[in-house]
């Protein structure tokens, strides 16, 4: 599937922030530990946000859902 990107910053900050923080990291095991570097893109139907756990620096993947 192609990803294509998305502007992550042109959302209100508040949701940038709820995105930012409410994660889960498949490494550390535990929820909320916060993402950086975001990037938003869709591939197919999913709309994507994937950034790095602010513990461990692992990739981690949220998707956003209607």
């Amino acid at each position: 599937m192609q990803r294509v990107e998305r502007d992550f910053f042109s959302r209100p900050a508040a949701e940038q922030q709820e995105f930012l923080t409410q994660t889960w990291c498949n490494k550390c095991q535990q929820p909320d530990l916060g993402m950086r570097d975001p990037v938003e893109y869709t591939e197919g139907k999913k709309l994507l946000i994937e950034g790095k756990c602010c513990r461990c620096g692992e990739v981690v993947t949220t998707e956003l859902i209607d």
